[in-house]
């Protein structure tokens, strides 16, 4: 089946960075062109989207909560997908999702961000920001 596995979470201060990691297993993200996203949940809020990849064409999309702070990327021989977090903040505490999908479709920009249309899941790391 397949598998994501995602590290890297922990304990920072504001303004603090942090890289997390995720790794499939079962696939790989270029072949077929699966998309990749990362997620987040704060306890008592909905699942939300953070950033996506494209792996057919390299496109990627965030949320304008992170913009300019987050930014995703990809290694390819490793089959990993990187999601590097500046400039933290409170707010951004959550356990972190990556997510994929069993079956490719077109106009990705267009429902990147929502959790329903994902089928895979890894299980989560933490990010807490706390002076």
């Amino acid at each position: 089946q397949v598998q994501l596995v995602e590290s890297g979470g922990g304990l920072v201060q504001p303004g603090g960075s942090l890289r997390l990691s995720c790794t499939a297993a079962g696939f790989t993200i270029t072949r077929p062109f699966r998309p990749v996203a990362w997620f987040r949940q704060a306890p008592g809020k909905e699942r939300e989207g953070v950033c996506s990849i494209s792996m057919s064409d390299g496109s990627t999309y965030y949320a304008d909560s992170v913009k300019g702070r987050f930014t995703i990327s990809r290694n390819n021989t490793k089959n990993t997908v990187y999601l590097q977090i500046n400039s933290l903040k409170p707010e951004d505490t959550a356990v972190y999702y990556c997510a994929t999908v069993s079956l490719f479709r077109p106009a990705y920009s267009t429902w990147w961000s929502a959790h329903r249309n994902y089928d895979y899941w890894g299980q989560g790391t933490q990010v807490t920001v706390s002076s």
